[in-house]
């Protein structure tokens, strides 16, 4: 009994090696697609990265980037490059739907993988790098920020321009030829913004494939060699689960927040919340939003290219409505709070990336609202402070009554409608006026008005 188990054993070990496809499929690999949508940015880096890693540690077989983007931020497109280059597991980058685009960063991130594919009618090119900082004096010798892949709008005049370019011409030639792939277009698709179609792209050897969906393109990579981490792997994909891998709510959270119109409007509301908070001491729920508001708005402009002077004039445009509340200039600063507070708004993010730009249908409306809540809030608390006091105990000193009933230095006053245990040093007596001038506990020290 026990040689004949053995004997069936063997043979199940033996098809398992003769069939690597089923093998795999017994395990629990699988084709992953995630969904690379809109601008590449912090939140697009964060959802690939966290993604990719875990599936690695699953041990799926092929994932893929569903790409369609214009463009996106330096630091988040060289994140994803890097997760590409580091990962174990083959990374297919698969610019779809038809009508879509790897523009600008999607290129460099096309380069990058293992292997490239589009769909027909898609497009890919314009990586023309843009200077995403604020220029600097010449002479100056110093760089504030690394190049940014972002829009194909670049001159090509100054020292800068030229170091930027450069340097995008060398990252993305060394991806080529890490890949294989056409190094003189990846050139062009630099220095020239040039852009290709699915077809042309793979009669050029940019691409590998051009597929019309994602199972006509998992059956294309059926028995394709790929070289992940310096070996070579021949891909057996056909037989595979494909699991569609959409954003978590931690992902789509942070593309929120991400959002430069977002933590725009994420800052004032934590400002302004403040501000109220200050105004007026204890109403806790102002202090509380504005303070959540303000905490996720500074994450946000940590991960986002700030200028820092924006920021500063945002803060000074609000001190002189500020000022203009308390000491009314006739105008002057109010109008000069205004003006610093939309330039400040307009340069605060230092970058022309495609969906990554403050918008001025949101700077406008949110200046003249500033400039109403400051002026007003602060003018109403200033004014509801210097005017007396209606209530307590402070209310009452100076207040005038009748005497009801009197006898020796002690009796009754009515005050405001209410009967009062009253003393006073002088002689009153029934019907006479009084005026408070202390109280003690519930006794009024009163004098004759």
């Amino acid at each position: 009994m026990i040689l004949p188990m053995r004997r069936y054993l063997s043979m199940l070990a033996l098809l398992a090696l003769l069939l690597p496809g089923a093998w795999s499929s017994a395990v629990g690999q699988k084709v992953a697609v995630l969904h690379v949508e809109g601008a590449i940015g912090p939140a697009t880096s964060d959802y690939v990265h966290r993604n990719v890693e875990r599936l690695a540690e699953e041990g799926a077989a092929v994932v893929v980037l569903r790409l369609n983007t214009p463009g996106g931020l330096d630091a988040a497109m060289r994140d994803i490059i890097q997760d590409i280059i580091q990962s174990p597991v083959p990374i297919v980058t698969y610019v779809a739907p038809s009508g879509a685009r790897a523009a600008s960063a999607g290129t460099y991130i096309l380069y990058a993988s293992h292997v490239a594919a589009m769909a027909p009618a898609t497009n890919i090119g314009a990586a023309t790098p843009v200077q995403i900082a604020t220029p600097l004096t010449p002479g100056d010798g110093k760089d504030k920020t690394p190049p940014d892949p972002a829009t194909p709008a670049a001159g090509s005049g100054d020292a800068m321009t030229k170091k930027i370019v450069n340097d995008a011409v060398a990252y993305i030639q060394g991806l080529a030829k890490m890949r294989g792939r056409n190094v003189e277009w990846a050139e062009k698709a630099v220095r020239d913004a040039a852009s290709l179609s699915a077809e042309d792209a793979l009669m050029q050897g940019v691409i590998e494939i051009v597929a019309k969906d994602v199972p006509d393109l998992v059956s294309q990579l059926e028995g394709r060699s790929v070289n992940v981490l310096g070996q070579d792997r021949v891909l057996h994909v056909a037989a595979l689960l494909v699991e569609e891998i959409e954003p978590d709510w931690r992902s789509q959270l942070l593309a929120v927040i991400t959002d430069p119109n977002i933590a725009y409007i994420l800052m004032l509301i934590g400002i302004y919340g403040l501000i109220y908070e200050f105004a007026n001491p204890g109403m806790m729920v102002p202090g509380v939003v504005g303070a959540i508001s303000l905490l996720l708005a500074l994450f946000a402009f940590q991960v986002l290219p700030i200028n820092y002077a924006g920021v500063a004039l945002i803060m000074l445009g609000i001190a002189f409505m500020i000022a203009e509340a308390v000491m009314p200039s006739f105008g002057i600063l109010g109008v000069g709070g205004v003006i610093a507070f939309v330039v400040g708004s307009v340069i605060l993010l230092e970058t022309d990336v495609p969906g990554y730009g403050i918008s001025l249908s949101v700077i406008v409306p949110f200046s003249l609202l500033s400039a109403v809540f400051v002026i007003a809030t602060i003018g109403l608390a200033l004014k509801a402070r210097s005017r007396p006091v209606v209530s307590g105990q402070e209310e009452m000193l100076g207040s005038t009554g009748e005497v009801v009933d009197w006898q020796d230095a002690e009796g009754r006053v009515h005050v405001h409608g209410e009967m009062w245990r009253a003393r006073s040093e002088a002689p009153l007596i029934t019907g006479q006026k009084v005026r408070v001038t202390a109280v003690d506990g519930l006794t009024l020290l009163v004098t004759p008005s």
